[in-house]
């Protein structure tokens, strides 16, 4: 064989070495992507279930003390307001 075909056949042999090498490094960095993807949904899975959970026990202590204690509301509702202007506390309105 020819030095030519030689050097040409050893270049073409690195670049597929190297494309394969390429390749599986470029599959591998995926597949952990995909893994701490899923990782990461099984974790805001957990902490949903867990705001859940709180949130059914706080809503089961809140009917608990209703029932032990009556509970009134402090602000009186917007509509039923005796005496209060809609201008503010500015005067007229010109």
């Amino acid at each position: 064989m020819s030095r030519a075909s030689k050097l040409t056949l050893f270049g073409t042999s690195c670049m597929a070495v190297a494309i394969v090498v390429g390749v599986h490094y470029s599959q591998r960095a995926e597949k952990a992507a995909m893994h701490a993807g899923v990782v990461r949904d099984i974790e805001q899975q957990r902490v949903k279930k867990e705001r859940q959970a709180d949130f059914e026990m706080q809503k089961a202590l809140e009917e608990e003390y209703k029932k032990i204690q009556q509970v009134h509301d402090t602000v009186p509702p917007v509509g039923n307001s005796a005496g209060a202007s809609s201008a503010g506390a500015g005067g007229n309105v010109a």
